[in-house]
């Protein structure tokens, strides 16, 4: 296991997919005892093409130059912002009602093989001005999907869990690919954050490269710790339904994104996101393996659907 970074460890996913029986017990081991540790890997030998993430990364700066008026008719009153554009400000961090300083848009699952849970899901949004926009970005969402499914695979071989212990419960899974545009800054700015501190809601987050430094990761000694992924990898961290379902054995890290220097404030931050979802259905109860005298479960039943609902009424984005 190498480190770029103090306190983020990078794994080999190749040794997963492709490797032999030691070369994946290696990669579940450091996996885990990361996600213990920390709750954020970088990943190197990702499934996600080169290409497709430059594609990316022009089709979502091409949309977000569109001028507001154009960008805010793909705003949808009541969609709870699950689909297409989200505005300036709107959400933010569930235990602060101070908006973020970014923008962003949503892509959802495309349900293809008659799956009845497609009537649960909103359609994507189409733009007209980027006619690209939409293709690439769900080519992004399905390789960054396969990816997590790798990912999760080797989580449940460490948690003890069958190896297909989250397939299912992820096809067809309500995950969302977030492109987000934090402006130039313009005035002096309230706080120091762009978006403040928080955890994801989802089983894993996948984060592919952002085009400037800002993140920040909490370590366990209380410190935050700048994350800048190198070219090669993306960020995966834990996200706040897995935590649960392992009752605190993995741990969902708190990050933020803060300010820029001041001679950077006139600079755009990109950063693409993809928060891996299980279906509504999914049962989050602390798993038994995971319970015992000395570390009883911490969290009540609930399910992945109710959990959702209840967040996106936390950050504002759902009345």
């Amino acid at each position: 296991m190498s480190y770029y970074l103090e306190g983020i460890p990078t794994v080999d996913l190749d040794l997963f997919v492709n490797g032999n029986k030691d070369q994946k017990a290696t990669f579940v081991a450091e996996l885990g005892k990361a996600y213990e540790d920390i709750g954020f890997v970088a990943v190197k030998n990702h499934l996600i093409p080169d290409k497709l993430i430059s594609d990316l990364y022009s089709e979502v700066k091409n949309f977000f130059e569109l001028p507001l008026e154009t960008k805010t008719s793909y705003e949808i009153d009541g969609l709870a912002g699950q689909r297409g554009y989200i505005s300036f400000g709107k959400e933010h961090a569930k235990d602060s009602n101070a908006g973020d300083l970014k923008e962003f848009w949503h892509f959802g699952q495309e349900v293809t093989d008659g799956d009845p849970i497609k009537s649960q899901y909103p359609d994507n949004v189409f733009t007209t001005e980027t006619p690209n926009f939409h293709a690439t970005g769900l080519s992004a969402y399905k390789a960054l999907e396969n990816t997590g499914r790798h990912m999760l695979k080797a989580i449940a071989i460490y948690l003890g869990l069958d190896e297909s212990f989250f397939d299912q419960k992820i096809h067809n899974g309500n995950s969302i690919l977030r492109p987000i545009h934090y402006p130039p800054i313009t005035n002096e700015p309230k706080s120091a954050v762009r978006a403040g501190q928080h955890e994801d809601i989802n089983l894993i987050t996948l984060l592919i490269g952002a085009s400037a430094d800002g993140l920040e990761v909490l370590n366990k000694k209380d410190e935050w710790v700048a994350v800048t992924a190198l070219p090669d990898r993306i960020v995966v961290n834990v996200g706040d339904m897995l935590q649960r379902l392992t009752n605190n054995k993995l741990k969902s890290t708190t990050h933020r994104v803060v300010n820029p220097s001041r001679e950077k404030w006139g600079t755009s931050r990109f950063s693409i996101p993809f928060f891996l979802h299980p279906r509504s259905d999914m049962k989050l109860d602390c798993l038994e393996n995971c319970v015992d005298s000395l570390n009883p479960a911490n969290y009540a039943p609930i399910t992945a659907g109710v959990f959702l609902d209840q967040r996106l009424k936390e950050i504002g984005l759902k009345k």
